[in-house]
């Protein structure tokens, strides 16, 4: 096989050897034996040996110019990763392989600027792939290939640069300021990038760096979020990453940013999740009308369920009472209680307390009467769920203290077992008229 091979460079050199004085520049000083030693191993690379390649490819890239031939340097780093993988329990001699592996790529950006962006990005993923423990140089050449390839930089650098700027902080070499930053800086690069899955997980996996690093807290946040926010108020993107840096910080959902952020993805992007964040954002902040008005949109849509329509219901109904609004509160409490049994019993117990915290106003009886609708609620609440039989109980036993005695009722033409209507506080409920024993 051998000899076949040398009896085909030896035409090869026959048909070359006119030319070569006229490529002279090209090839360099000594033409003729780098013409032969790219001729050698390109033919046994094609052939796959990459054993009998290597050494001729050595040759040949001492005696030309880069120049001479761009395959020879992209070959060159294919046979060098074959070496690198080959070698790597020899840590010394792994080192000056991976630095002849970069050398290669550099050559080839210097020489071949047309495809320099390509370059630059096979080398960042090599040093990915190869240079460890060493986050400095990592993050040190990221950072030029970043700020040459622009928008064009493979994006798995971008994600293993701001991987290597959260290791420096951890380290106590970069500073906070510096880290975020690095992110601000990736976030745009990827936001110029077209939109694909593999754009959309690394924009989560760089986030998720970011939260994990501690880096910002939320006045940093807050500072390197609103100047994007007010350049861009309908990116949705910039938005949902705004409230999930945010709510992860703690104590850092009350301001202006974190608000604007989230009605912008509730705008751009409703759902019944959306809404119901909404409604917790603002009941958070006391807004009881704004808060309801989001709850009712969250309820409203189609694609949410009888159990979490029931659920926000039932959450809306409690916010509602302890804002003192006991009419929202009975409509809600109701209404989870007709949507989810699993949820009446806590439901009816929650109406059963409205009506029993109830002051209204009027003579003795339409004072006392309030506490009749709460015992009847009382009761549908540990029938609805055994669980809350004792609870129930002690408030029964609670409200009976307050029923009227039987002469008073009485006095009102009213008497033990009548129908009575109750109206109070914007509810209306029908009971029955009970005194004390």
């Amino acid at each position: 096989m051998k000899k076949n091979v040398l009896l085909f460079f030896s035409v090869v050199f026959m048909l070359a050897g006119a030319s070569i004085a006229s490529a002279q520049g090209k090839y360099g000083a000594d033409s003729a034996e780098c013409i032969k030693y790219l001729s050698y191993y390109n033919e046994y690379y094609k052939q796959k040996n990459y054993d009998d390649a290597l050494p001729n490819w050595r040759k040949a890239y001492s005696l030309c110019p880069p120049t001479a031939n761009q395959t020879m340097l992209i070959n060159g780093t294919a046979l060098y990763r074959r070496l690198i993988n080959a070698n790597r329990n020899n840590p010394v001699y792994l080192e000056g392989l991976i630095d002849t592996l970069m050398t290669l790529h550099d050559i080839r950006a210097q020489y071949y600027p047309k495809y320099a962006v390509t370059a630059r990005n096979n080398k960042g993923l090599d040093m990915i792939n190869y240079v460890k423990d060493d986050p400095q140089k990592l993050y040190d050449e990221f950072k030029k290939i970043i700020a040459e390839n622009k928008s064009a930089v493979k994006p798995q650098i971008l994600l293993f640069e701001l991987n290597t700027s959260c290791q420096l902080y951890q380290n106590g070499t970069l500073m906070a300021e510096d880290v975020m930053q690095d992110y601000n800086d990736v976030m745009q690069l990827l936001d110029q990038m077209k939109q694909t899955p593999e754009i959309e997980k690394i924009r989560t996996d760089c986030e998720t760096l970011f939260i994990a690093s501690n880096v910002a807290n939320c006045e940093n946040l807050i500072e390197l979020f609103t100047p994007r926010f007010e350049a861009a108020p309908d990116d949705l993107q910039l938005a949902t990453n705004i409230v999930k840096m945010l709510s992860t910080t703690e104590g850092c959902t009350d301001n202006d940013l974190f608000k604007n952020a989230a009605n912008t993805m509730h705008r751009l992007s409703p759902t019944y999740t959306s809404a119901h964040f909404l409604y917790q954002l603002y009941s958070a902040e006391g807004d009881v009308k704004t808060a309801l008005q989001f709850i009712d949109e969250a309820i409203g849509y189609a694609e949410s369920d009888d159990a979490t329509d029931a659920q926000y219901a039932y959450e809306a109904a409690t916010f509602a009472f302890k804002s003192a609004d006991n009419a929202s509160a009975f409509k809600y409490a109701n209404m989870a209680a007709g949507l989810d049994p699993s949820l009446a019993g806590k439901s009816y117990m929650l109406i059963g307390t409205i009506w029993g915290s109830l002051v209204c106003q009027g003579n003795e009886i339409e004072r006392r009467a309030p506490y009749w609708v709460a015992v009847d609620y009382m009761e549908k609440a540990r029938k609805a769920d055994p669980s809350l039989a004792e609870e129930a109980a002690k408030h029964i036993a609670q409200y009976r203290q307050y029923y009227p005695q039987a002469a008073e009722a009485f006095m009102y033409n009213i008497t033990e077992g009548d129908s009575y209507t109750v109206s109070c506080g914007g509810m209306r409920a029908i009971t029955t008229v009970r005194t004390q024993q």
